[in-house]
């Protein structure tokens, strides 16, 4: 499931470099962003196979990964969606920042239990007796 999830997210962070604009916008910013994190989670699952601060690192990765993801979908939503547009037609509104900022409360406080749940094996250390 990781490698299919990032994967995915891989591809998806890369095909939005293909649509056809004028110039540098915000969502190639976003775009590599998101392929900064991906890059270091890849490397902490493929490379580091998770050990020691890489399983932090890799659930910091695939959560703020996820998290741009989401957030692009909102702002695409406020764009292309007949009944959202109307309340953001310029994404500075009210509804638009309360939406995202729902969000990104959620990702957080996701974030913060996934890297708690999901820190480094401690391996226990044998008690040395003494002579």
């Amino acid at each position: 499931m990781a490698a299919l999830f990032l994967a995915t997210t891989v591809l998806t962070s890369v095909t939005g470099f293909f649509f056809p604009v004028s110039g540098f916008m915000p969502s190639h910013a976003i775009g590599i962003l998101s392929l900064v994190f991906l890059a270091a989670a890849i490397l902490a699952f493929y490379v580091y196979h998770l050990a020691g601060p890489w399983r932090w690192i890799y659930v910091v990765g695939a959560v703020v990964a996820l998290y741009f993801n989401v957030f692009v979908g909102i702002v695409q939503a406020f764009r292309k969606a007949s009944f959202l547009e109307p309340l953001a037609p310029t994404q500075s509104e009210p509804p638009f920042l309360v939406a995202q900022l729902v969000v990104m409360s959620i990702f957080i406080v996701l974030g913060i239990l996934a890297v708690r749940k999901f820190h480094p094996r401690v391996t226990p250390v044998a008690k040395s007796t003494p002579y």
